[in-house]
């Protein structure tokens, strides 16, 4: 029989993997499956149609439904150009704290998700509990709709979920909706002293991003109304974070590139957003082509990101509220993979240790006390799941 590892082992086990999202995450998926059918766990395994990459649902309890759901993500983001003090693969305990990769974002909750499966295994429960891992959370949440699809009818359906992102242990239940695209500005390239007659794709890129500007001014200026007034900001923001383009100064560039991106609040629509942006998209274009036919705009999806709506008597909210001890309305303006739980039928919410503040940078980390706040969490929900 396998060992029963502690949650402080697993996490050292999964931070091993360096599971960057432009990489597999088959060596972690492998060990974790292994790892919980050695203590009789049964597993169902979905694959990514093209790339070698996994989720992974596994079912520990009666197999009848109404199973709570713990669930997480398996990818990270790339480490490079950062400054680590240690080895962000290695877990490393200083100053009260654990630094590695994925150590709040949030390989900490899925090695507390997969004790307390392992653990569920060996209890006599009434209510089943049941394990999500996804991949590709990290590059437009990706992996959890098709691992959703894949899994139904494996198991027993389950009820609610629990997404376990970093949030201080406090109980989110709602989050914004995402979209964003890739931009390709196509110019024609001529001396910057007869500019004119050429395109430069990046002056006609930055009529899109003032178009951004303009959005947020709106948005900002709009009096917050119903479910909307509880998120900061209480608008649907556009952002434009990375941008290249150009050869020198004196050349009118014949290309630049960014990325777009909607973060909506419940109140608004992300597909109407996206037409409202491809129209701004086409009139530029337009007005590209007048002067030289070559010269275009191509809009490539990046992704599309459902958002987590406050549910009314939700069941997941009553459950981690009731173990938590957490009465405050909590909303936040980054997604999760929450919404596509709901989507599919499951009353879902947003609970895990750590603070999202230390996700992606140099040296993250998780304190200490938040990955025992969140053992005690899971020793609670076993003993709640026991009836």
């Amino acid at each position: 029989m396998t060992d029963r590892l502690t949650p402080y082992e697993i996490m050292e086990k999964l931070v091993s993997f360096p599971t960057v999202s432009r990489d597999t995450n088959i060596p972690l998926i492998d060990w974790v499956e292994e790892y919980l059918q050695g203590h009789g766990v049964q597993t169902f395994r979905h694959l990514h149609p093209d790339e070698p990459k996994a989720g992974l649902w596994a079912h520990a309890g009666p197999m009848i439904e109404g199973a709570v759901v713990l669930s997480g993500h398996t990818d990270v983001v790339p480490v490079d150009g950062q400054e680590w003090t240690s080895d962000p693969y290695t877990v490393t305990e200083r100053d009260g704290k654990y630094y590695g990769r994925g150590c709040c974002d949030m390989k900490g909750f899925d090695a507390l998700a997969i004790w307390a499966v392992v653990e569920a295994q060996y209890a006599d429960l009434k209510t089943p509990l049941q394990l999500a891992l996804t991949y590709d959370e990290e590059v437009g949440l990706i992996g959890v709709d098709p691992l959703i699809r894949d899994a139904d009818g494996k198991f027993p359906k389950g009820e609610t979920a629990i997404i376990g992102e970093p949030s201080t242990m406090e109980v989110v239940t709602g989050h914004k909706a995402g979209k964003g695209y890739s931009v390709h500005v196509r110019g024609f390239e001529v001396h910057s002293s007869m500019a004119y007659k050429g395109v430069s794709a990046i002056m006609e890129g930055a009529k899109l991003i003032v178009w951004a500007n303009k959005m947020n001014e709106e948005g900002q200026a709009r009096k917050p109304e119903g479910v909307d007034a509880l998120f900061d900001p209480h608008w649907t923001n556009v952002h434009v974070g990375m941008i290249s383009g150009g050869t020198a100064h004196n050349i009118t560039a014949k290309d630049c590139d960014f990325v777009l991106t909607f973060r909506c609040v419940p109140g608004d629509d992300p597909e109407e957003w996206g037409r409202r942006f491809k129209e701004e998209v086409a009139r530029v274009d337009a007005e590209m082509k007048a002067v030289r036919p070559e010269a275009g705009i191509d809009l490539t999806e990046r992704f599309s990101g459902r958002g987590l709506t406050p549910e009314e008597n939700g069941k997941a909210e009553a459950l981690t509220r009731m173990l938590t001890g957490d009465n405050g309305t909590h909303v936040v303006s980054y997604g999760t993979e929450a919404g596509y739980f709901q989507a599919h039928g499951f009353s879902a919410v947003v609970c895990g240790p750590g603070d999202i503040a230390q996700a992606h940078q140099p040296d993250e980390f998780i304190t200490v006390a938040e990955f025992e706040k969140g053992h005690a969490f899971m020793k609670k929900l076993l003993d709640h799941l026991k009836g």
